[in-house]
């Protein structure tokens, strides 16, 4: 007997039962099954859907049953899987599919696609809507520009709450969003005076002016600046909304929360990734370029790893004389390494949150050097000690304590010293912080242990 996969609850999370069950359901040709179920999801669970069903599958769906998935599915995707879907569209239906979402979702999809396609169709939208893309894609990738949804309500600020009330009733749903917090104000040339919260203009009397309930302080962003800036001003100002205008200070739109938390989680994802030397998330991306793309950083690392080699191979007699010394020598760089990567880390998470600036990033790399000699300390009597036991040899035990004191000094100094002073050349931190570190605790390492073993042990 056929068993039918439906949820009811639009708002439950997708389990990997649910998955494989809808993914049975396609194999052995349950049509309607599998329809209810893409049909019963919401956005971000059909996009996780489409995720992780098997690319064969995947195409089932798309082909068979894409008029039961809801067009936000798409700006939930993977972006890269995202492209790829739509470009297998035509692009009528691709134009059609674009048209049916919010602005700001809209360029969103539409951003991703190949030029040419691009373009093709751009041409096939409705006018209002092909005027709103092509100004959008005029704006720098990851600007404000990019990020203002078009939809917003905006009222004259010599208008009463009475006759705003009466004004939102009467406009149609498609001029203005579907969900919004605040009311824009805004002088006769379009520039923005202020905002009102939705719910003080509900509390408040009919015939008072919309000017007087306007919160005092008004957060406008330029259009040009940066995505990173404007989370910024979000997060400090615990803000909902706000503004987009142009040079002239004329309003061009509105961002809105939930933009910055999606432009807060990129750049998140966009720093970890650059700490491990990847550009992108790119699990649906092809072999052939995934490799290309993380090529040059592992190169590098070939090289510093051989840098490290080198400083080894100058005692090299020593270590045939004492092979203990080959087998403690990893312990002294990877104490190192790990010690300054906690530093590093701390240190660019403060960057990217604007938490370090020129006045207080002396002190922040003086207290990752305080705590590098605090653990240097406390792992040179460790280490020391089981040393000594392992080899009965106690000068060895002095030699491996001093030289984990002295690397994770450098670690903590330098973990904390290089992303800052990347950042102050204008350098992003995030990218080559880690080799450099590794390089200098390695290098740093090798000869303070090898080089005391050369000078009291031989």
């Amino acid at each position: 007997m056929q068993e039918n996969l439906y949820l009811e609850d639009a708002s439950f999370i997708l389990s990997d039962f649910d998955i494989q069950k809808i993914e049975e359901n396609i194999e052995q040709g349950h049509e309607e099954a599998v329809k209810i179920a893409v049909a019963s999801l919401n956005a971000p669970n059909c996009a996780d859907l489409l995720e992780k069903v098997s690319e064969d599958n995947r195409q089932i769906i798309l082909n068979q049953h894409a008029s039961a998935i809801a067009p936000d599915t798409y700006v939930e995707l993977d972006p890269e899987l995202c492209k790829d879907v739509l470009e297998d569209m035509e692009a009528p239906q691709v134009a059609e599919l674009i048209s049916s979402l919010e602005s700001d979702d809209a360029l969103e999809v539409i951003e991703n696609l190949d030029a040419d396609y691009q373009q093709e169709v751009i041409r096939k939208l409705p006018s209002k809507i092909r005027i709103s893309m092509e100004e959008g894609l005029r704006f720098p990738e990851y600007s404000a520009g990019r990020l203002l949804q078009r939809e917003f309500v905006a009222i004259p600020q010599s208008w009463t709450v009475a006759e705003t009330i009466d004004s939102l009733k009467a406009t149609s749903e498609n001029d203005i969003p579907e969900f919004f917090s605040d009311i824009f104000i805004i002088t006769s040339d379009s520039q923005v005076s202020g905002k009102v919260p939705l719910s003080r203009l509900i509390r408040a009397g009919s015939q008072i002016k919309l000017d007087t309930l306007i919160q005092e302080e008004i957060y406008s962003v330029p259009a040009l600046m940066d995505q990173e800036e404007v989370a910024q001003i979000f997060r400090r100002e615990n803000l909902l909304s706000a503004a987009v205008v142009d040079s002239q200070e004329k309003m061009l739109g509105v961002i809105t929360i939930d933009d910055i938390v999606d432009v807060i989680d990129e750049e998140a994802q966009e720093d970890i990734l650059k700490l491990a030397g990847v550009k992108k998330p790119n699990i649906y991306r092809d072999v052939i370029s995934t490799s290309r793309s993380r090529f040059g950083w592992l190169l590098i690392n070939l090289l510093t790893a051989i840098l490290a080699s080198i400083v080894i191979s100058l005692f090299d007699a020593t270590i045939q004389q004492i092979v203990a010394l080959a087998i403690l020598m990893p312990i002294v760089a990877s104490m190192g390494g790990n010690a300054g990567t906690q530093a590093l880390t701390v240190a660019v998470r403060a960057l990217a949150m604007r938490e370090v600036s020129n006045i207080n990033s002396s002190r922040v790399i003086w207290k990752e050097t305080i705590v590098g000699i605090l653990n240097g300390i406390a792992f040179a009597g460790i280490i020391g000690v089981i040393t000594f036991f392992w080899f009965d040899n106690i000068e060895l035990g002095v030699i491996i304590a001093v030289a984990m004191i002295i690397n994770l000094i450098v670690a903590g100094f330098f973990g904390a010293g290089i992303p800052i002073f990347l950042n102050r050349i204008g350098s992003d931190p995030a990218i080559s912080s880690t080799v450099l570190l590794t390089t200098v605790t390695d290098v740093i390492g090798f000869f303070v242990f090898l080089g005391l073993a050369a000078i009291f042990l031989i």
